[in-house]
């Protein structure tokens, strides 16, 4: 989950690597979405950070948290999780 501040957006360019991922291991395995932290409360700790943090979930756990856009870790830890 790509969480974002509607004063920033979301990651726009990890969408990319998400899609490539997502054709190499299958469609059924991996899915992208986004939330905006100031419309979900559970997310409100996210709040007023302006590096885009990505949240990881498996079986509707959270597994993985990544800050930033550094692509070979998104990658890895999508890979290791899957």
């Amino acid at each position: 989950v790509d969480v974002f501040q509607a004063w920033c957006g979301p990651c726009k360019p990890v969408v990319n690597l998400f899609q490539k991922i997502r054709n190499q291991v299958g469609s059924d395995l991996l899915h992208f979405a986004v939330a905006e932290v100031d419309s979900i409360d559970a997310l409100e700790k996210y709040r007023g950070q302006c590096e885009p943090v990505f949240l990881f979930y498996t079986g509707g756990e959270l597994v993985a948290v990544v800050r930033g856009v550094d692509a070979p870790l998104l990658q890895k830890t999508i890979l290791k999780h899957l």
